[in-house]
């Protein structure tokens, strides 16, 4: 490799911008997934409809869907965080409120009996006994968005996918390869630490 110790600056630089751009659209999704599944959660239709939507979004096309909101976001960040953060909702959703349906009703029961309101009794028990699983589908989510995320360089956003798409440009395979293995170092690293969150979280709530 010739360019790659050259460029350190500029490589750290799209690696930062590719963590910031999968890490925000992820929390945007994530939001918006667990307050959706908390409303979808005893609403079998409403859940039934929202996991169409977020299912026919989920199979669009990454740069289709980029290039659909480029009239109305422009380029840059903006199009590739509603982009990234739609892509997170089916995967978030499912698991929030597979989460929730899970919690045993006995406990929810002893929940009621011991006086918590419906807030109380979703914060307090529902949310924190769903954890794992929502930890899960963060995790699945944040994996997939990092790949997808390369894509958004299409459409001026940054991160890795600058320096895949200066390589194919150039025929230049180290800078392909260069930002193909940092975006497949980083979606291993945190599929391997959010795997053993969850089991964390797995074992605490089997205390």
């Amino acid at each position: 490799m010739t360019w790659a110790p050259k460029h350190i600056p500029e490589i750290l630089a799209a690696a930062g911008q590719h963590l910031v751009l999968s890490l925000l659209s992820v929390l945007i999704g994530g939001v918006i997934a667990v307050a959706l599944g908390i409303v979808c959660a005893r609403r079998p239709r409403l859940y039934a409809f929202a996991l169409t939507i977020t299912g026919i979004i989920f199979v669009i096309p990454s740069l289709a869907l980029f290039a659909l909101m480029i009239p109305f976001l422009g380029l840059g960040m903006k199009p590739a965080l509603v982009g990234l953060s739609s892509y997170c909702l089916l995967i978030l959703l499912r698991n929030v409120v597979t989460g929730l349906r899970g919690v045993p009703e006995d406990i929810l029961d002893a929940a009621d009996g011991m006086g918590y309101g419906p807030w109380q009794r979703l914060i307090h028990i529902e949310l924190p006994l769903a954890l794992p699983l929502i930890l899960s589908g963060i995790r699945i989510a944040l994996v997939t968005v990092i790949g997808i995320a390369t894509v958004a360089a299409f459409i001026d956003a940054g991160g890795l996918g600058t320096i895949i798409l200066m390589g194919i440009d150039q025929n230049y395979p180290e800078k392909i390869l260069v930002g193909g293995l940092l975006t497949a170092f980083i979606a291993t690293f945190f599929d391997v630490l959010l795997s053993r969150t969850e089991k964390v979280f797995v074992r605490w709530r089997g205390d």
